[in-house]
Protein backbone atom coordinates (compact mmCIF):
# COMPACT_ATOMS: atom_id res chain seq x y z
CA UNK A 1 0.00 0.00 0.00
CA UNK A 2 1.05 3.92 -0.73
CA UNK A 3 2.81 5.22 2.34
CA UNK A 4 0.38 6.98 3.90
CA UNK A 5 3.06 9.74 5.99
CA UNK A 6 0.17 11.21 7.99
CA UNK A 7 -0.61 8.40 10.05
CA UNK A 8 3.57 7.16 9.74
CA UNK A 9 3.59 10.69 11.69
CA UNK A 10 1.12 9.56 14.39
CA UNK A 11 2.63 5.83 15.23
CA UNK A 12 6.22 8.29 15.09
CA UNK A 13 3.99 10.83 18.28
CA UNK A 14 2.72 7.55 19.64
CA UNK A 15 6.24 6.22 20.16
CA UNK A 16 7.38 9.58 21.61
CA UNK A 17 4.46 10.20 23.77
CA UNK A 18 5.37 6.53 25.70
CA UNK A 19 8.75 7.61 26.02
CA UNK A 20 8.10 10.52 27.59
CA UNK A 21 5.53 8.80 29.91
CA UNK A 22 8.42 6.52 30.74
CA UNK A 23 11.42 9.07 31.01
CA UNK A 24 8.82 11.48 33.06
CA UNK A 25 8.04 8.19 35.29
CA UNK A 26 12.05 7.89 36.07
CA UNK A 27 13.34 11.94 36.32
CA UNK A 28 9.91 12.95 38.68
CA UNK A 29 8.07 14.67 35.89
CA UNK A 30 4.07 13.64 36.05
CA UNK A 31 3.76 13.02 32.14
CA UNK A 32 1.31 10.57 32.63
CA UNK A 33 -0.59 11.37 29.72
CA UNK A 34 2.16 10.44 27.49
CA UNK A 35 0.47 6.75 28.01
CA UNK A 36 -2.27 7.34 25.96
CA UNK A 37 0.07 6.94 23.12
CA UNK A 38 -0.64 3.66 23.42
CA UNK A 39 -4.57 4.34 22.39
CA UNK A 40 -3.50 6.36 18.69
CA UNK A 41 -1.60 3.10 18.44
CA UNK A 42 -4.63 0.59 19.01
CA UNK A 43 -6.69 2.79 16.29
CA UNK A 44 -3.70 3.25 14.16
CA UNK A 45 -3.65 -0.29 14.26
CA UNK A 46 -7.30 -1.10 13.38
CA UNK A 47 -7.15 1.31 10.36
CA UNK A 48 -4.01 -0.05 9.02
CA UNK A 49 -5.06 -3.86 8.92
CA UNK A 50 -8.40 -3.00 7.36
CA UNK A 51 -6.51 -1.18 4.33
CA UNK A 52 -3.71 -3.88 4.15
CA UNK A 53 -6.34 -6.46 3.92
CA UNK A 54 -8.97 -4.44 1.97
CA UNK A 55 -5.82 -3.64 -0.69
CA UNK A 56 -4.21 -7.00 -1.13
CA UNK A 57 -6.73 -10.00 0.26
CA UNK A 58 -4.60 -12.82 2.30
CA UNK A 59 -5.41 -15.80 4.03
CA UNK A 60 -6.30 -16.24 7.40
CA UNK A 61 -3.27 -18.15 7.65
CA UNK A 62 -0.92 -15.84 5.52
CA UNK A 63 -2.26 -12.91 7.85
CA UNK A 64 -1.24 -14.02 10.63
CA UNK A 65 2.29 -15.35 9.36
CA UNK A 66 3.03 -11.74 8.20
CA UNK A 67 2.06 -10.31 11.91
CA UNK A 68 3.95 -12.69 13.46
CA UNK A 69 6.94 -12.20 11.91
CA UNK A 70 6.39 -8.57 12.18
CA UNK A 71 6.00 -8.75 15.95
CA UNK A 72 7.56 -11.53 17.40
CA UNK A 73 11.37 -11.86 16.60
CA UNK A 74 12.40 -8.50 18.03
CA UNK A 75 9.87 -8.81 20.84
CA UNK A 76 11.38 -11.89 21.97
CA UNK A 77 15.03 -10.49 21.56
CA UNK A 78 14.08 -7.54 24.29
CA UNK A 79 12.42 -10.24 25.97
CA UNK A 80 15.36 -11.95 26.40
CA UNK A 81 17.18 -8.94 27.28
CA UNK A 82 15.53 -8.32 30.10
CA UNK A 83 16.14 -12.29 30.83
CA UNK A 84 19.87 -11.59 30.56
CA UNK A 85 19.82 -8.86 32.65
CA UNK A 86 17.80 -9.81 35.35
CA UNK A 87 20.31 -12.78 35.66
CA UNK A 88 23.57 -10.54 35.67
CA UNK A 89 21.47 -8.82 38.62
CA UNK A 90 20.89 -5.39 36.57
CA UNK A 91 17.18 -5.42 37.66
CA UNK A 92 17.00 -6.41 41.27
CA UNK A 93 13.65 -5.80 41.55
CA UNK A 94 12.90 -8.33 38.67
CA UNK A 95 11.74 -11.96 39.79
CA UNK A 96 11.97 -14.42 37.43
CA UNK A 97 9.68 -17.29 37.04
CA UNK A 98 9.48 -20.01 34.35
CA UNK A 99 5.48 -19.30 34.19
CA UNK A 100 6.16 -16.02 33.59
CA UNK A 101 8.65 -16.29 30.62
CA UNK A 102 6.66 -18.23 28.86
CA UNK A 103 3.09 -16.47 29.34
CA UNK A 104 5.31 -13.31 28.53
CA UNK A 105 6.47 -14.78 25.28
CA UNK A 106 3.41 -16.07 24.03
CA UNK A 107 1.51 -13.16 24.65
CA UNK A 108 -1.14 -15.19 27.85
CA UNK A 109 -2.04 -12.11 29.97
CA UNK A 110 -0.45 -13.77 34.20
CA UNK A 111 0.24 -11.57 37.12
CA UNK A 112 4.13 -10.25 37.36
CA UNK A 113 5.49 -12.38 40.21
CA UNK A 114 7.44 -8.75 40.45
CA UNK A 115 4.74 -6.69 40.79
CA UNK A 116 1.56 -8.73 40.66
CA UNK A 117 0.23 -6.17 37.69
CA UNK A 118 -0.97 -8.20 34.69
CA UNK A 119 2.14 -7.58 32.52
CA UNK A 120 4.66 -9.58 30.74
CA UNK A 121 8.63 -9.43 31.79
CA UNK A 122 9.03 -6.66 29.15
CA UNK A 123 6.53 -4.50 31.09
CA UNK A 124 5.42 -2.57 27.61
CA UNK A 125 4.64 -5.76 26.45
CA UNK A 126 1.57 -5.72 27.58
CA UNK A 127 0.04 -4.00 24.89
CA UNK A 128 1.38 -6.74 22.43
CA UNK A 129 -1.17 -9.07 24.14
CA UNK A 130 -4.18 -6.68 22.61
CA UNK A 131 -2.55 -6.65 19.50
CA UNK A 132 -2.12 -10.09 19.15
CA UNK A 133 -5.90 -10.53 20.46
CA UNK A 134 -7.49 -8.52 17.95
CA UNK A 135 -5.13 -10.25 15.04
CA UNK A 136 -6.53 -13.34 16.13
CA UNK A 137 -9.86 -12.27 15.55
CA UNK A 138 -9.66 -10.08 12.46
CA UNK A 139 -7.72 -13.33 11.23
CA UNK A 140 -11.22 -15.35 11.88
CA UNK A 141 -13.09 -13.10 11.02
CA UNK A 142 -11.52 -13.13 6.64
CA UNK A 143 -13.16 -16.14 6.43
CA UNK A 144 -16.37 -14.59 6.39
CA UNK A 145 -17.76 -11.99 3.07
CA UNK A 146 -15.97 -8.75 3.21
CA UNK A 147 -18.93 -6.83 3.74
CA UNK A 148 -19.17 -8.73 7.02
CA UNK A 149 -15.74 -8.49 8.44
CA UNK A 150 -16.19 -5.20 10.76
CA UNK A 151 -19.72 -6.30 12.13
CA UNK A 152 -18.27 -9.17 13.22
CA UNK A 153 -15.39 -7.87 14.71
CA UNK A 154 -17.00 -5.22 16.33
CA UNK A 155 -20.01 -7.88 17.57
CA UNK A 156 -17.43 -9.85 19.22
CA UNK A 157 -15.52 -6.96 20.83
CA UNK A 158 -18.52 -5.14 22.14
CA UNK A 159 -19.87 -8.43 23.75
CA UNK A 160 -16.74 -8.68 25.56
CA UNK A 161 -16.91 -5.66 26.68
CA UNK A 162 -20.30 -5.74 27.84
CA UNK A 163 -19.37 -9.11 29.92
CA UNK A 164 -16.46 -7.29 31.60
CA UNK A 165 -18.94 -4.42 32.64
CA UNK A 166 -21.66 -6.88 33.95
CA UNK A 167 -19.23 -10.01 35.23
CA UNK A 168 -16.88 -9.85 38.03
CA UNK A 169 -13.97 -11.48 37.48
CA UNK A 170 -10.00 -12.28 38.65
CA UNK A 171 -9.38 -14.23 36.09
CA UNK A 172 -6.45 -12.30 34.03
CA UNK A 173 -7.59 -13.45 30.47
CA UNK A 174 -10.96 -12.42 31.05
CA UNK A 175 -9.96 -9.34 32.85
CA UNK A 176 -7.59 -8.17 29.98
CA UNK A 177 -9.81 -9.02 27.28
CA UNK A 178 -13.13 -7.55 28.28
CA UNK A 179 -11.42 -3.39 28.67
CA UNK A 180 -13.29 -1.54 26.58
CA UNK A 181 -9.64 -0.23 25.20
CA UNK A 182 -10.27 -2.90 22.31
CA UNK A 183 -12.83 -1.06 21.14
CA UNK A 184 -10.53 1.46 20.16
CA UNK A 185 -9.62 -1.62 17.44
CA UNK A 186 -12.92 -1.51 15.65
CA UNK A 187 -12.54 2.32 15.44
CA UNK A 188 -9.96 2.38 13.67
CA UNK A 189 -11.26 -0.32 11.26
CA UNK A 190 -14.40 1.70 10.80
CA UNK A 191 -12.10 4.51 10.17
CA UNK A 192 -10.05 2.51 7.55
CA UNK A 193 -13.66 1.66 6.17
CA UNK A 194 -14.61 4.57 5.59
CA UNK A 195 -11.23 6.51 4.14
CA UNK A 196 -11.28 3.30 1.32
CA UNK A 197 -14.68 4.13 0.66
CA UNK A 198 -13.93 7.95 0.25
CA UNK A 199 -16.28 8.90 2.93
CA UNK A 200 -13.27 10.70 4.75
CA UNK A 201 -13.07 13.98 3.01
CA UNK A 202 -12.47 17.51 4.00
CA UNK A 203 -9.13 19.64 5.05
CA UNK A 204 -10.72 21.87 7.12
CA UNK A 205 -12.63 18.60 9.17
CA UNK A 206 -9.21 16.74 9.23
CA UNK A 207 -7.65 20.24 10.30
CA UNK A 208 -10.30 20.86 13.07
CA UNK A 209 -10.79 17.00 14.31
CA UNK A 210 -6.60 16.87 14.63
CA UNK A 211 -6.14 20.44 16.69
CA UNK A 212 -9.13 19.41 19.54
CA UNK A 213 -7.81 15.75 19.93
CA UNK A 214 -4.15 17.78 20.58
CA UNK A 215 -5.89 20.21 22.57
CA UNK A 216 -7.49 17.59 24.83
CA UNK A 217 -4.74 15.50 25.38
CA UNK A 218 -2.99 18.39 26.56
CA UNK A 219 -5.79 19.47 28.91
CA UNK A 220 -5.70 16.40 30.34
CA UNK A 221 -2.12 16.34 30.52
CA UNK A 222 -1.88 19.72 31.98
CA UNK A 223 -4.73 19.59 34.44
CA UNK A 224 -3.61 15.87 34.93
CA UNK A 225 -6.90 14.93 34.93
CA UNK A 226 -7.66 11.02 35.38
CA UNK A 227 -7.71 9.67 31.88
CA UNK A 228 -8.64 6.04 30.99
CA UNK A 229 -9.77 4.46 27.09
CA UNK A 230 -13.37 6.27 27.50
CA UNK A 231 -11.79 9.42 27.38
CA UNK A 232 -8.35 8.40 25.10
CA UNK A 233 -9.98 6.24 22.86
CA UNK A 234 -12.13 9.09 21.32
CA UNK A 235 -9.31 11.66 21.18
CA UNK A 236 -7.10 8.70 19.21
CA UNK A 237 -10.08 8.53 17.14
CA UNK A 238 -10.48 12.16 16.07
CA UNK A 239 -6.48 12.05 15.90
CA UNK A 240 -6.73 9.37 13.20
CA UNK A 241 -9.49 10.36 11.66
CA UNK A 242 -8.64 13.89 11.19
CA UNK A 243 -5.35 12.42 9.44
CA UNK A 244 -6.77 10.33 7.70
CA UNK A 245 -9.00 13.06 5.95
CA UNK A 246 -5.86 15.59 5.72
CA UNK A 247 -4.82 12.13 3.70
CA UNK A 248 -7.41 12.58 1.51
CA UNK A 249 -7.09 16.17 0.58
CA UNK A 250 -4.10 15.67 -1.16
CA UNK A 251 -1.53 13.41 1.17
CA UNK A 252 0.75 15.00 3.38
CA UNK A 253 4.23 16.17 2.79
CA UNK A 254 6.99 13.47 3.16
CA UNK A 255 9.20 14.83 6.00
CA UNK A 256 12.16 12.20 6.57
CA UNK A 257 12.45 12.12 10.34
CA UNK A 258 8.99 12.12 11.51
CA UNK A 259 8.66 8.99 8.62
CA UNK A 260 11.49 7.75 9.66
CA UNK A 261 10.66 8.16 13.57
CA UNK A 262 7.34 6.03 12.20
CA UNK A 263 9.32 3.27 10.74
CA UNK A 264 11.30 2.70 13.34
CA UNK A 265 8.32 3.20 16.36
CA UNK A 266 7.89 -0.59 17.35
CA UNK A 267 11.41 -0.66 17.52
CA UNK A 268 11.46 2.98 19.75
CA UNK A 269 8.38 0.98 21.90
CA UNK A 270 10.61 -1.87 22.54
CA UNK A 271 13.65 -0.61 23.33
CA UNK A 272 13.24 2.58 24.63
CA UNK A 273 13.18 1.61 28.28
CA UNK A 274 16.48 0.08 28.64
CA UNK A 275 18.02 3.15 27.54
CA UNK A 276 16.18 5.05 29.70
CA UNK A 277 16.79 2.77 33.25
CA UNK A 278 20.01 3.40 32.48
CA UNK A 279 19.94 7.45 32.23
CA UNK A 280 17.88 7.80 35.46
CA UNK A 281 20.36 5.40 37.75
CA UNK A 282 23.49 7.87 35.92
CA UNK A 283 21.98 10.83 36.95
CA UNK A 284 20.69 9.93 40.37
CA UNK A 285 24.86 8.46 40.86
CA UNK A 286 26.26 12.20 39.35
CA UNK A 287 23.03 14.52 40.74
CA UNK A 288 22.09 16.01 37.78
CA UNK A 289 19.03 18.25 37.83
CA UNK A 290 15.74 16.18 37.01
CA UNK A 291 14.79 18.17 33.53
CA UNK A 292 18.70 17.40 31.89
CA UNK A 293 17.91 13.22 33.53
CA UNK A 294 14.56 13.62 31.31
CA UNK A 295 16.10 15.36 28.11
CA UNK A 296 18.88 12.77 28.34
CA UNK A 297 16.63 10.09 29.27
CA UNK A 298 14.08 10.96 25.91
CA UNK A 299 16.88 11.28 23.58
CA UNK A 300 18.25 8.19 24.72
CA UNK A 301 15.35 6.00 24.89
CA UNK A 302 14.73 7.85 20.90
CA UNK A 303 18.18 6.51 19.92
CA UNK A 304 18.20 2.90 21.25
CA UNK A 305 15.31 2.77 19.51
CA UNK A 306 16.71 3.98 16.48
CA UNK A 307 19.67 1.63 16.94
CA UNK A 308 17.45 -1.05 17.63
CA UNK A 309 15.40 -0.53 14.08
CA UNK A 310 18.53 -0.40 12.10
CA UNK A 311 20.68 -3.04 13.75
CA UNK A 312 17.61 -5.50 14.43
CA UNK A 313 14.47 -5.24 13.46
CA UNK A 314 14.92 -4.01 9.78
CA UNK A 315 17.56 -6.38 9.08
CA UNK A 316 15.03 -9.05 10.13
CA UNK A 317 12.11 -7.67 8.07
CA UNK A 318 14.47 -7.88 4.85
CA UNK A 319 15.79 -11.28 5.78
CA UNK A 320 11.82 -12.61 5.99
CA UNK A 321 11.05 -10.70 3.13
CA UNK A 322 13.85 -12.39 0.82
CA UNK A 323 12.97 -15.49 2.07
CA UNK A 324 9.40 -15.33 1.12
CA UNK A 325 10.67 -13.98 -2.51
CA UNK A 326 12.95 -16.87 -2.73
CA UNK A 327 10.09 -19.62 -1.11
CA UNK A 328 7.67 -18.20 -4.27
CA UNK A 329 10.50 -18.22 -7.37
CA UNK A 330 10.98 -21.71 -6.05
CA UNK A 331 7.17 -22.64 -6.40
CA UNK A 332 7.00 -21.11 -9.91
CA UNK A 333 9.99 -22.72 -11.10
CA UNK A 334 8.64 -26.34 -9.61
CA UNK A 335 4.82 -25.30 -11.09
CA UNK A 336 6.53 -24.92 -14.48
CA UNK A 337 8.24 -27.94 -14.38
Amino acid sequence: MTTLYGIQYLRALAALAVVFFHAGERSGHALAIGAAGVDVFFVISGFIMWVIVARRPVSPGCFLAERLRRIVPVYWLATGAMVAGALLGLFPNLALTAEHLLASLFFVPLPSPSSGEIWPLLVQGWTLNYELFFYAVFAACLLLPARMRLAAVAAIFLGLVTLGLTVTSDNPLFVTYTRPIILEFVAGMLIGRLWLTGRVQGKGLGLALVTLSLAGFAVIGLLRLPFDEWTCGPLAAMLVYGTAALEREGGVPHLRLPALLGDASYSIYLWHTFAISVVAKAGVTLGLAPPLVFIAAVLAGVLSGLAGYRLIERPLLRGFSGKRRTDAARRAVAAEG
